[in-house]
C-alpha cells in the first residue's frame, strides 16, 4: 500500500477544482459549528442569530457548503459575535 503525505489541503490532494476556496469555506464552517456547539445552541436558535432559516444551519453543520459563499460564512460569523480579521501574506511555496 502506498501512503502519500497530505499537502494540508484535502481538496487539493483530491485534485478538486477551487481547492483553496473549498478549504477556506470548510475552515469557516468548522468555526461556525464550533461556536454553535460551544454555546449549546439549537439549530433554530443559531438560525435566528444568523438571520437564516434552520435548514441552512443543518446544511452548514453537515458540510454541504456548495450554496454558501465565503462572504456569507463571514457574515454569519459576525452575526455570532465574532470579529473577523483577514490576513494576507506571501506564500512560501511556488505556484
Amino acid at each position: 500500500m502506498k501512503i502519500t503525505k497530505s499537502s494540508g489541503n484535502i481538496f487539493a490532494d483530491l485534485r478538486l477544482p477551487a481547492a483553496e476556496e473549498r478549504l477556506a469555506k470548510a475552515q469557516l464552517a468548522a468555526e461556525i459549528a464550533r461556536i454553535i456547539a460551544e454555546r449549546k445552541l439549537t439549530q433554530r436558535a443559531a438560525a435566528d442569530l444568523m438571520g437564516i432559516d434552520q435548514p441552512k444551519v443543518s446544511h452548514l453543520l453537515h458540510g454541504r457548503l456548495a450554496g454558501f459563499s465565503s462572504d456569507r460564512l463571514l457574515t454569519w460569523l459576525t452575526a455570532l459575535g465574532q470579529d473577523v480579521e483577514i490576513i494576507v501574506r506571501r506564500s512560501h511555496r511556488r505556484r
